[in-house]
């Protein structure tokens, strides 16, 4: 008995002299926080610091920025199939002439991905054990993203897709199929149209404030600035010094686009809780003044 005692030490001291070879135990990665609420002040997408992103508007301002009054998507950038240029050009040319063309954010309709990153200002994460709910300021949309989940053999299209995603170090990642074609299928505040076969990649991660307000900076530069400081809208807060969340977005289609793009969307903190936006349905255009594409029955079904 008394051997088998001190055979049992002898291997319980041989195990910790290894592992004290081996070095300290290292911990298990924690899960980023990305709690609270999450602001910009201008709509569409950064440029990537590598690589190319979508289409530009070809309608500037004088200082160089988007004209959001005129969204029109450069029909001749090579990064189109022709199927996609021909939609830009047409929805351009009705831009053009002081007219909203239609889309999600103006008919009422739920926003696919990417598109709703492109078109919402205010975002929202609410992280739980098996799935992650993303909650957007417009139009009180929102999605499931399902944890260390395979997507279905078969998936089932719907407005969103069908959403699964894994936690690599400090980024939470996002991968997106299945999203349904309808006539106002859109990836970004242009119109560039999307098909069957788009796949979207979305990686959310912590980013320094110097970084984040960089980024944002360069976005405003870029598409103008949505909301000013009047109250009116979303406002940052000047005051905060603590990190934003960057949203870096891949779109692989190759039914519309002839390689795989991408773009970023960087948030801060703003300065009051949620600004309420909600899509009233009517047959009047609500910021144009003009009659919208909603559908009508000239006679009754029955």
């Amino acid at each position: 008995m008394q051997k088998r005692v001190l055979r049992s030490v002898a291997r319980i001291a041989a195990s910790a002299s290894w592992l004290a070879l081996a070095g300290p135990v290292q911990a298990a990665p924690s899960t980023p926080v990305f709690s609270g609420l999450w602001a910009r002040t201008s709509l569409g997408y950064e440029k990537p610091l590598n690589g190319r992103g979508g289409v530009d508007n070809r309608m500037r301002r004088a200082n160089g920025a988007s004209n959001l009054s005129e969204l029109a998507g450069d029909y001749s950038d090579p990064l189109l199939e022709p199927a996609a240029a021909a939609v830009l050009k047409r929805l351009g040319a009705i831009s053009m002439q002081g007219i909203a063309f239609p889309q999600p954010s103006n008919q009422c309709l739920p926003y696919p991905p990417p598109y709703i990153s492109s078109n919402n200002q205010e975002i929202q994460l609410l992280q739980e054990k098996d799935r992650v709910t993303i909650l957007t300021m417009f139009d009180h949309q929102f999605r499931h993203v399902r944890l260390n989940a395979q997507h279905p053999a078969h998936v089932t299209p719907s407005w969103y897709g069908d959403s699964v995603g894994h936690y690599d170090g400090d980024t939470l990642i996002v991968d997106t199929v299945g999203i349904r074609v309808t006539p106002l299928s859109m990836v970004d505040i242009y119109g560039t149209p999307f098909s069957d076969r788009l796949h979207v990649i979305e990686k959310f991660r912590l980013v320094d404030n110097a970084t984040a307000k960089a980024f944002a900076d360069r976005g405003e530069a870029e598409n103008g600035r949505v909301a000013g400081d009047n109250g009116d809208g979303v406002e940052l807060d000047p005051n905060d010094r603590g990190p934003g969340l960057q949203l870096e977005i891949t779109v692989e289609d190759p039914g519309m686009f002839t390689r795989p793009w991408s773009g970023t969307v960087t948030y801060r903190r703003p300065v009051a809780d949620w600004a309420e936006s909600v899509c009233a349905e009517n047959t009047h255009e609500y910021y144009a003044g003009r009659e919208t594409a909603i559908p009508v029955a000239l006679k009754p079904d029955f």
